[in-house]
């Protein structure tokens, strides 16, 4: 399959296809002419990539698990233990957002209609 092809079955363009063959994420044989040429089951590895990303998986971290993600059928508890350390990433992540909504409500409060970013004096 030429990088058009895979360009439209996958739905990436073929800059993305090409920065992730630079990556080591995707790999093509070169045909006599030098055009790409990926097999058939890159476009489920692609899929799969685009899954992860958008589950909140870098680029870096599908890179650091690429043996583990590139047979998930006899990964499942490790893909379950990464699917598990992103979701408590999140959490924390919300957390932290939560506690900095909170201090800039709390610095659009009335007491602080002077300067709200002036430092906060101890009680």
């Amino acid at each position: 399959m030429q990088i058009g092809e895979m360009a439209d079955a996958t739905g990436l363009s073929r800059d993305t296809l090409r920065f992730y063959e630079k990556r080591g994420l995707l790999r093509a044989r070169r045909s006599a002419n030098g055009y790409r040429d990926y097999p058939p089951e890159a476009v489920d590895w692609l899929r799969y990539i685009r899954l992860a990303q958008s589950l909140g998986f870098t680029l870096v971290e599908i890179e650091a698990d690429l043996p583990l993600l590139a047979n998930p059928d006899a990964s499942g508890e490790q893909l379950r233990s990464a699917l598990a350390r992103k979701l408590q990433d999140i959490d924390r992540r919300i957390d932290g957002l939560q506690a900095l909504r909170g201090e800039l409500a709390r610095r659009l409060g009335p007491d602080m209609e002077e300067c709200p970013l002036r430092p906060s004096l101890p009680d």
